[in-house]
């Protein structure tokens, strides 16, 4: 396509062009634009730039000193215009209605430098809720994946996305829908789990909170990042086509699908040697010309340039530019690099096809007509700004009922929990009294404010000792800390203990960011040991005879050891936000009934793993290997203080112990009733996994293919009916497809990945059959009404 030549900006913009004209389609809109753009103004929507970056040494995001110290002046930034603006929220400390007004005064200088008028699509982190100053922490992913509530989490999203609007940002980068393939790895905290399922389900409903908002959803990081080598962040990843469609791909699809995402971001991996920046088959071919997806794929921060300084797959910034335009990375991020101005000179020299560069424009301005950003009489600061508010009491209840619904009891020997009222409790532990322990690493105080050690935290974030004090008198000590070999303090606990009829010691993990904690982005683990000293802590104290309770606040999974034997009960937490220690305190008293369930495997020695349960038969212990890798607590599992039975499962319409007829592609129904027997209200989830008995290639012994989660009063049941449709069975065949398999499977009625009530025999017939993008991707489920219950 020819362009104008460059001009200077010439003041107020046609308000009359086809480009302002919202009768018009938002892709006619942006093509009617594209056709009057300078080369230099096109490129310019291409980029974003991070207003707060720290070019001295201290910012958050890895190789940030590197790559911003010769950005650009803003002036100069913004004389063609601008394609986004990189998180003005969450890079400092800022007051909401101050950084609303702000960004309003930026975008305001954006519109005004540039000939058209537009203005910056906005972008911020919110993993675990909003990623500003005094906005609701809320619990991380694994703790919603525990939650196996996806309709809460949904919730939840969607009063991030309401916050984010009202602040004026159109972009959040979430959610994670990484499959957890490696503990080891710092950031399985921001993963769902090890099961592309629950991930799946979860991460979709997610993006559906957030869309329903008004903000675009940005699913990362697409895709293979979490099967890194030992763990270790952007290290290469040996997957073959098979690990990638069957455990990697799936809950992409199901966000774009289910969730209706409107952007991607591509991932730091490679795949096989290729980077997934450069990788037009995943970008392009299937991700668009595929699976269909029109929005724009961003760049995960410094990504573009990576492919020259990391991956060494480009010479310089150009060719790293036209690498990834052709695979088809629309938008550089965080800020303007690679698609600076040493790309407009190598357009102009024919060396980067216009072409692509008017691919990625055409995206970007699709989306900015979608949201509002071409359309006359635009106003760049919110309404009601001056009333900006993003924690208050409906926030913090979700965040509440979330990190309820996520806490884990994994045991709970001779009824130790809950504790007896009036009992003496001694709370030892580096965490007990240490509210950052219930953030994760994209917490904004975690992410952000501890850069900034004298400014207030801006939220209100009890600590298990400040929650617990309000229901029973406790002693404290807190023994060592999270990573320091200091033993000092050991002592002290011990005395605590000793004089107590329960002790009840809270450890785990410190996030931080590279380096800088124990669990969080670069913050790779080499074992699956309790950091530091704390294991000795904990061995100590179980040595006065006294019970204890282990508590774990961690942003992975843990090998516990003989921990977990000699312990009276162990509850696991994944960062549960800001509420996290009032859900802990009334888990632990009893006012609440746990009721999460593991999202990942608790490996029971440090060094069997990584491996998750999706593996197959020479996966698990087998009499070929002296290391035996069963998990000590399974993906999955979970107890409660109510008594929960479950009746025989069925087969809707099959007789009694024989292996129904199931069609290749058709639908069987599988029930089963949950009655409450006992006098404490609680909820339980049922799981439903698929074993396939002989298949062409090997399979998981067992994968989740629904779930539901059922809450129950003293006295009340209710019937659970899944719908699974065959689809559901499919795998990567030989022939690199997906097919379903005609064969002998059963559909496993269970508590847990391990512990199964009802086995249900099954035959699926007819002809093999190829199943693609198109197919259903998850299982129906309906909980019917209660019945019963108790006056």
């Amino acid at each position: 396509m020819t362009t104008q030549t460059s001009g200077a900006a010439t003041g107020t913009p046609e308000l009359d062009a086809p480009w302002r004209d919202t009768r018009l389609a938002p892709a006619e809109r942006a093509a009617a634009l594209v056709a009057v753009m300078t080369l230099e103004e096109k490129i310019a929507q291409l980029v974003g730039v991070w207003v707060g970056a720290d070019a001295s040494g201290g910012g958050v995001a890895p190789h940030q000193a590197d790559l911003t110290q010769d950005v650009p002046p803003w002036d100069t930034l913004v004389q063609h215009g601008l394609g986004q603006l990189t998180r003005p929220f969450g890079t400092v400390p800022v007051d909401p209605v101050s950084g609303a007004r702000s960004l309003a005064a930026s975008q305001e200088q954006i519109m005004a430098a540039s000939r058209f008028g537009i203005p910056a699509q906005v972008h911020e982190e919110c993993l675990a809720g909003f990623a500003a100053w005094q906005a609701t922490a809320y619990p991380v992913p694994l703790s919603w994946g525990a939650s196996f509530d996806p309709a809460l989490v949904a919730e939840m999203s969607r009063q991030i996305g309401e916050s984010m609007r009202a602040a004026g940002v159109h972009q959040g980068l979430a959610p994670v829908l990484d499959v957890t393939r490696d503990y080891r790895w710092g950031r399985t905290e921001e993963t769902i789990g090890e099961d592309p399922y629950l991930v799946g389900t979860v991460g979709a409903a997610y993006v559906r909170g957030l869309e329903d908002s008004g903000v675009v959803a940005t699913l990362k990081h697409f895709a293979g990042y979490s099967a890194s080598r030992s763990g270790r962040n952007l290290a290469p990843a040996s997957m073959g086509p098979r690990e990638l469609g069957d455990v990697i791909l799936p809950p992409f699809e199901m966000a774009l699908r289910l969730g209706g995402a409107r952007s991607v971001m591509h991932s730091y991996a490679e795949v096989d040697g290729v980077p997934a920046a450069a990788d037009e088959g995943l970008l392009t071919t299937l991700l668009r010309d595929t699976w269909g997806f029109d929005g724009i794929v961003v760049a995960d921060y410094f990504g573009v340039k990576f492919l020259e300084t990391l991956h060494k797959v480009a010479a310089d910034a150009t060719a790293a530019a036209h690498l990834a335009l052709r695979a088809g990375v629309d938008v550089e991020l965080p800020t303007v690099d690679a698609y600076g101005p040493a790309l407009v000179e190598a357009v102009r020299r024919g060396d980067v096809p216009e072409a692509l560069v008017d691919r990625a424009l055409d995206r970007v301005l699709t989306q900015k007509a979608e949201l509002g950003l071409l359309d006359p009489g635009w106003q760049a600061l919110p309404a009601d700004v001056e009333t900006l508010t993003l924690d208050d009491a409906e926030r913090q209840d979700v965040a509440l009922r979330l990190a309820r619904e996520a806490v884990v009891l994994l045991a709970n020997r001779d009824a130790t929990l809950p504790l007896a009222p009036g009992a003496r409790v001694a709370l030892v532990g580096p965490l007990a009294d240490q509210p950052m322990a219930m953030l994760g690493c994209y917490s904004f105080p975690a992410h952000v404010g501890v850069h900034h050690p004298d400014h207030a935290v801006g939220i209100d974030i009890p600590s298990v000792r400040t929650a617990l004090a309000e229901h029973h008198d406790v002693t404290y000590a807190r023994g060592c800390d999270v990573s320091d070999p200091d033993r000092s303090g050991i002592a002290e606990a011990v005395e605590r203990a000793r004089d107590a009829d329960v002790c009840v010691v809270a450890v785990g993990d410190r996030a931080g960011l590279f380096g800088r904690g124990t669990s969080g982005e670069g913050c790779d683990a080499t074992d699956l040991r309790l950091p530091g000293v704390q294991a000795e802590l904990v061995e100590a104290v179980l040595a006065t005879g006294t019970p204890v309770v282990l508590l774990l606040l961690t942003g992975r999974p843990y090998a516990l050891g003989g921990l977990a034997d000699e312990a009276a009960a162990v509850v696991q937490a994944f960062f549960p936000g800001q509420l996290g220690g009032v859900a802990l305190a009334e888990i632990l008293t009893g006012a609440v009934s746990p009721s999460g369930r593991l999202p990942v495997s608790i490996p029971a020695d440090p060094g069997s793993q990584p491996g998750t349960y999706l593996s197959p038969p020479l996966g698990h212990r087998s009499s070929v290997s002296s290391v035996d890798p069963t998990a000590a607590f399974p993906f999955g599992h979970g107890l409660g203080y109510a008594s929960i039975s479950w009746g025989e499962a069925s087969v809707v319409g099959a007789e009694p112990g024989d292996r129904a007829a199931w069609d290749v592609d058709g639908e069987v129904q599988v029930e089963v009733t949950l009655e409450n027997t006992g006098d404490v209200a609680g909820a339980d989830v049922v799981q439903l996994y698929l074993h396939d008995h002989v298949a062409q290639v090997t399979r998981p012994v067992v994968r989740l293919v629904g779930y539901a989660r059922v809450a129950l009063d003293p006295g009340e049941s209710r019937r659970v009916t899944f719908t699974v449709h065959a689809d559901l069975t499919s795998f990567v065949g030989l022939a690199g497809h997906r097919v379903v398999e005609p064969g002998d499977v059963d559909l496993l009625v269970s508590r847990s990945s391990a512990e199964v009530s009802t086995r249900l025999g099954l035959r699926l017939v007819g002809e093999e059959r190829r199943a693609d993008h198109t197919r259903e991707l998850v299982t129906d489920v309906e909980v019917g009404a209660p019945t019963g219950g108790r006056p």
